[in-house]
């Protein structure tokens, strides 16, 4: 999502865009590493000496509640963030926790088993593959 789409979503959620705000999120829609909330911090920290991490963090899980961003499911430590709102998939590393956004379209179409427990609604589809990244391996 591009900055103009952002102040959209912002001024119809009534969220007011501080610089604060706006930095927290070019740095999360230029990542191309699944952030954490600390990685996120310690860039922003750099522009913006005062800012506390609690601020980031609750900006980011706002930015999750407004879907300007995923959390990234399973990657080790603390929660990482996903930009990318497009269909994708992930390969997670389980040494380093790297993850890294792959395409597939046969992944994309998977058919849902239609024994799915409860009246459970599926609203996105993502396939994880673990293993070890280049770095990584042997």
């Amino acid at each position: 999502m591009d900055e103009t789409a952002f102040r959209k979503t912002c001024r119809e959620n009534q969220i007011k865009i501080t610089p604060q705000r706006l930095a927290i999120y070019q740095v999360l829609s230029q990542s191309c590493d699944h952030p954490s909330t600390d990685k996120i911090f310690r860039k922003i920290k750099k522009r913006f000496p005062r800012i506390s991490f609690d601020t980031v963090n609750r900006t980011v899980l706002t930015f999750v509640d407004l879907e300007l961003v995923r959390v990234v499911e399973g990657c080790g430590g603390g929660r990482c963030f996903d930009p990318n709102l497009g269909p994708h998939h992930h390969l997670r590393c389980i040494k380093c926790y790297s993850i890294i956004d792959f395409y597939h379209k046969t992944y994309d179409e998977l058919k849902l088993p239609k024994n799915l427990p409860g009246d459970f609604k599926v609203l996105n589809k993502k396939v994880v593959l673990e293993g070890l990244c280049k770095k990584c391996k042997p």
